[in-house]
């Protein structure tokens, strides 16, 4: 099967309204497809940017990680392995009440809780905070560095960490000292 009959399978599997059940698919088939996400949020296939933003949210509507820790396109016949540099998705805006709700680059609006948690990694202690927020399963948004500047000004100090609270979970963005 060719690359487009790949893509063409993925765009028919996709339900137009709502996300289709990727979790309860079990495809007997395993492949692999030259689509990345750079760690810009940016889709690449082939080696070239996708730039139909419709055909971008149509292929994260498919999008799983297994349990060997890769993220796939999915249809019920087929899952097919892609690159992901970091996070598939970019989590650009923050709007702010009693609970934090991140939009990201592909249109998915995520309320950060107990089961969408903010975690930040350091790589080191000195080092620059990766955030992010759980979107859905096991996937994550890379939280902007402009929406992570909006985080740290509405953080407050809890048992020596500062973080945020959303729909009454508090989340812990860095250490005190």
């Amino acid at each position: 099967m060719s690359d487009q009959q790949h893509l063409d399978a993925i765009a028919k599997a996709v339900v137009s309204r709502g996300l289709p059940p990727v979790h309860s698919w079990n495809p007997t088939r395993t492949g692999e497809i030259d689509i990345r996400i750079s760690r810009d949020g940016q889709w690449w296939y082939n080696g070239s940017p996708i730039h139909r933003k419709r055909m971008v949210r149509l292929f994260s509507t498919v999008l799983r990680v297994d349990d060997d820790d890769e993220t796939y396109l999915v249809t019920p016949y087929e899952r097919l392995r892609i690159t992901v540099e970091d996070a598939p998705f970019i989590a650009v805006l923050l709007e702010q009440g009693s609970a934090l709700i991140f939009t990201t680059n592909v249109g998915d609006r995520v309320v950060a809780d107990g089961d969408h948690p903010i975690r930040v990694h350091y790589k080191t202690p000195d080092a620059e905070p990766s955030p992010y927020v759980l979107v859905r399963d096991r996937l994550q948004a890379l939280i902007s560095r402009g929406v992570f500047i909006e985080l740290g000004n509405l953080a407050e100090e809890r048992d020596g960490q500062f973080g945020v609270e959303s729909c009454g979970c508090f989340m812990p963005l860095a250490p005190v000292d």
